[in-house]
């Protein structure tokens, strides 16, 4: 019988050494997924000053890290639970929507005149990324924290609205975009 109680007691070791390994190894996924989600968003910030300062941006920099986010994202997606799956998913396209007003600016040093500071691209490209986009890193930051049990997070039906507030606000973005294109060109 004590062979027995040690056998139960070792696998019972094991059982518990192997969850808070992956419970590790789940926290080390979520905070690289966060830290490159705000890089990512930082990295578009900080062109959007740039440009609004007057100089000349080249995109490798958001380039390399919008890569990053999404090896990280890729990974994130196969653990993530629905509701984290489902913030981070707004979140994705929230970042994908920075990137995009982004890359419409001028960026190169194409002998175009610099962007004026009260241009409404300049002017959208910075609320942007300064309100919205500012706000869906954080979410994302709390639906982690919440999955990962983390006392004082939002509940999920808080984390979902968050969300769908998120998703109006890039339709928004995106009815915005449109109306400028068609100022732009008519």
């Amino acid at each position: 019988m004590e062979v027995a109680e040690q056998n139960r007691r070792a696998a019972l070791e094991r059982l518990e050494d192997r969850e808070d390994r992956a419970v590790q190894a789940k926290r080390e996924l979520y905070a690289a997924l966060n830290a490159t989600a705000r890089a990512y968003r930082t990295a578009g910030r900080d062109m959007v000053l740039a440009l609004r300062r007057g100089e000349t941006v080249v995109a490798d920099a958001l380039d390399a890290t919008r890569q990053t986010y999404y090896d990280q994202y890729a990974q994130a997606q196969m653990v993530l639970g629905a509701t984290a799956l489902d913030v981070a998913s707004e979140v994705n396209q929230c970042l994908g929507a920075g990137y995009h007003l982004v890359r419409h600016l001028p960026l190169d040093g194409s002998g175009a005149e610099p962007l004026p500071r009260a241009d409404p691209q300049l002017i959208q490209a910075k609320r942007w990324f300064a309100g919205p986009l500012s706000d869906a890193v954080y979410l994302l930051r709390e639906a982690l924290r919440a999955e990962l049990g983390v006392n004082g997070t939002p509940s999920v039906e808080q984390l979902q609205a968050k969300a769908v507030a998120l998703s109006q606000a890039r339709a928004a973005l995106q009815q915005e975009r449109q109306q400028l294109s068609e100022q732009r060109q008519g």
